[in-house]
């Protein structure tokens, strides 16, 4: 079982992994190979703050956004949207 973060930010039991990770603190989500989020993996970091999503519309739902080094396209428009707010919303409790 993988535990998955659902529309709302909070976690759900799966029976499939994520397509997608992310991080709680930061509310960023990008590909499961990220070279960005592997490098803070192997220094010891970011794994207490992890979060797995279905797919790409759930993670935005939650209100993560793109990360800019694996997403770079992805980041680019959600950067330039004039309807995103500009102040980050509270990460859900640990």
């Amino acid at each position: 079982m993988y535990t998955l973060t659902g529309l709302d930010g909070q976690p759900y039991p799966s029976p499939s992994p994520g397509t997608l990770g992310g991080h709680r603190r930061g509310r960023l989500y990008g590909r499961l190979d990220c070279p960005s989020a592997l490098r803070a993996i192997a220094r010891g970091g970011y794994v207490g703050q992890r979060v797995f999503f279905a797919d790409e519309a759930t993670a935005i739902a939650a209100g993560y956004r793109p990360c800019a080094v694996c997403l770079p396209d992805e980041y680019a428009r959600w950067k330039h949207d004039p309807r995103r707010s500009s102040r980050r919303p509270e990460p859900p409790p640990a």
